[in-house]
């Protein structure tokens, strides 16, 4: 079965802390990501970072569910390992580089859902999965930065 990956990058006006710590405040995740339906912490490390999390995802046709363990080097980037769920494979990862004035945020996906999707749905699920995701972190991060 093929696996999709795909990078990409979003300029972000915040730091890399608060970058971090948006996408590390998963208990609120469903209320910014707007393909997120569910996010819970199953288990958190000595530091009080989730360790394991349980998403479930509105991909348009269906939720999927999955789980990942979480791997940090704050603010500089979180890592996720696949545990279990829909897919054969779903890793992934976020890189935050301070730049003049703000963060470029670079997000990292490889995924292999078990069956063979065509290539013009697996760029339109791209840009719909990966895109909004990125876009949805740019909002939720410059309104935290702005104090909202």
């Amino acid at each position: 079965m093929p696996v999709y990956e795909s990078t990409q990058t979003v300029t972000v006006t915040g730091t890399p802390e608060e970058c971090f710590d948006v996408l590390t405040d998963y208990e609120r995740m469903p209320e910014w990501q707007s393909r997120v339906c569910e996010c819970r912490v199953l288990s958190r490390d000595a530091d009080g970072l989730a360790e394991v999390v349980e998403y479930a995802i509105d991909v348009k046709l269906r939720t999927v569910r999955y789980r990942l363990r979480q791997y940090y080097d704050r603010p500089k980037s979180i890592d996720s390992e696949y545990l279990d769920g829909d897919f054969r494979c779903f890793e992934g990862d976020y890189r935050f580089t301070e730049q003049d004035g703000g963060t470029e945020v670079r997000f990292h996906l490889r995924i292999d859902p078990g069956l063979r999707v065509p290539g013009p749905v697996a760029r339109m699920l791209n840009q719909a999965v990966m895109g909004r995701a990125l876009q949805d972190l740019k909002r939720r991060v410059e309104l935290v930065s702005d104090g909202a």
